[in-house]
């Protein structure tokens, strides 16, 4: 394959302006400029059928093979295999939960759960970060930065430690960040730079400080991260025998993966590679909800690549007057400006989408059924289990669907939240979580706290058994 089969470009019809795929271009998408990466797939040998790529499985000695991402390098084809960087991402597993579907109102065989904690880093990122880590090869950066609420700074300071190809500088708030994932970028060795402000004012200060130096940026506003993250929907489609699912349900926060999705599904449609395409569920926490605010409360639309941009300037125009800021437990997707909103609006369309936001007592609830069935996760990741449950109860979601929700990070990337809900003491209001009207049992595990006294433990063992 060529590098020369890819190139980016503006996507809104404003500003058709294209640029190398060895170039880097800033971009204000809240200006109304998005960079998207398209390609010439008159340039590129892609496969006549997904089922193609299978026999990749029986040359898992190459490290490309083995990758969970460049396994599928032709559907991503900005690089040669020469430039590419790997350190194993993708190992992932999509598991069918049959407990879990019959508790939320599907069929037995109807929920499977797409663990992207078993990543290097723990948790998706490492998906679209051996994609932003390649470029950055491309373009020969030797410094490569970031702002994370955890996630994003753990999967680049994996990459910047095993590869040396570039040193890393993380950026975080002075807010809530879970230790399981600041203990990774730490440990790694990334240069750990602390402000006074939230996601969205490191965000902001990072892109100013790789704009001044000359540093590559590799949060998600970076096209190429969205790239490697399109492997996660060809993983789901091989593991159900190349067959998309009703629904693909997913945690909203920077709103790069539903954004990546989407691009997904659209190459595979217009390749030929699949017939349908499967419908999108964005859910947000209910304390960092922009998404489902703009999408349900003020209509707006991708409009076939005509979104209003002077209504997504004003929401933020009011937002920033008011000083509004993102509080959730699920500390993945607390943030309040979105970088990638555009290309999530898009991405809606494509699939047919919808947008729900879930409370902390519903994300938790739903992260605790994910640990009860073995598959430990963060807390962004519960949301889905929470989304499911709010569509198939409005009925959005049939009870014959198919549906693969995304569980974003390992459970270990948030130890904080998961003691502190199965510690919390009886009668507390965690005891009984009612949503809606509905009353549901809490899965709260708590310690049982006995004596110092044999004849006590053996009583308590006996009472449990």
């Amino acid at each position: 394959m060529s590098a020369d089969a890819a190139y980016q470009t503006y996507i809104l019809p404003e500003d058709d302006s294209r640029f190398a795929v060895d170039e880097i271009v800033p971009v204000d998408p809240f200006a109304g400029r998005l960079v998207d990466v398209e390609y010439d797939w008159d340039k590129v040998p892609v496969p006549s059928s997904l089922r193609e790529l299978e026999s990749r499985w029986y040359t898992r000695r190459n490290p490309l093979d083995r990758s969970g991402v460049w396994r599928f390098r032709e559907l991503l084809p900005f690089a040669t295999d020469e430039q590419i960087v790997t350190i194993g991402e993708g190992q992932t597993l999509l598991q069918r939960c049959d407990e879990i579907a019959l508790d939320v109102g599907l069929k037995a065989n109807g929920l499977h759960l797409q663990y992207e904690g078993m990543n290097p880093s723990g948790s998706f990122k490492d998906n679209g970060m051996t994609a932003a880590s390649t470029h950055a090869r491309i373009v020969g950066a030797t410094s490569a930065a970031c702002a994370s609420t955890g996630n994003t700074s753990a999967s680049l300071a994996i990459y910047s430690s095993a590869t040396k190809l570039f040193r890393c500088f993380v950026f975080i708030g002075s807010g809530k960040i879970a230790y399981g994932k600041l203990s990774q970028a730490l440990d790694y060795g990334a240069h750990t730079i602390q402000i006074e402000g939230d996601f969205d004012d490191a965000l902001v200060r990072v892109r100013e400080v790789c704009a001044e130096l000359g540093i590559y940026l590799c949060n998600s506003v970076n096209p190429f991260r969205l790239e490697g993250q399109k492997a996660i929907m060809y993983r789901i489609l091989e593991e159900l025998d190349w067959e998309p699912p009703d629904w693909i349900v997913v945690p909203g926060g920077n709103l790069g993966n539903s954004s990546a999705f989407g691009k997904a599904f659209a190459e595979l449609k217009h390749l030929g590679l699949v017939d349908r395409v499967p419908r999108l569920a964005v859910i947000n926490a209910e304390g960092s909800n922009t998404l489902y605010d703009m999408y349900e409360h003020h209509g707006i639309r991708w409009n076939d690549g005509r979104p209003p941009l002077e209504d997504v300037d004003s929401y933020f125009e009011t937002m920033n007057a008011e000083d509004r800021r993102a509080s959730t437990i699920a500390t993945a997707i607390e943030i309040n400006r979105p970088v990638n909103l555009l290309k999530c609006l898009r991405a809606l369309e494509t699939m047919d989408g919808v947008v729900r936001e879930v409370s902390d007592e519903e994300i938790l609830d739903g992260k605790a059924m994910v640990g009860a069935h073995g598959f430990g996760c963060e807390p962004a990741s519960g949301a889905t289990i929470a989304g499911v449950r709010r569509l198939r109860e409005e009925g959005v979601i049939a009870p014959s669907d198919r549906v693969a929700c995304v569980l974003t990070g390992h459970e270990l990337k948030d130890p904080t939240a998961t003691v502190s809900y199965h510690s919390s003491p009886p009668n507390s209001p965690d005891d009984v979580l009612t949503a809606r009207g509905v009353t549901r049992t809490p899965l709260a595990n708590r310690p049982v706290v006995v004596p110092n006294d044999l004849n006590r433990l053996v009583e308590v063992v006996r009472g449990i058994g």
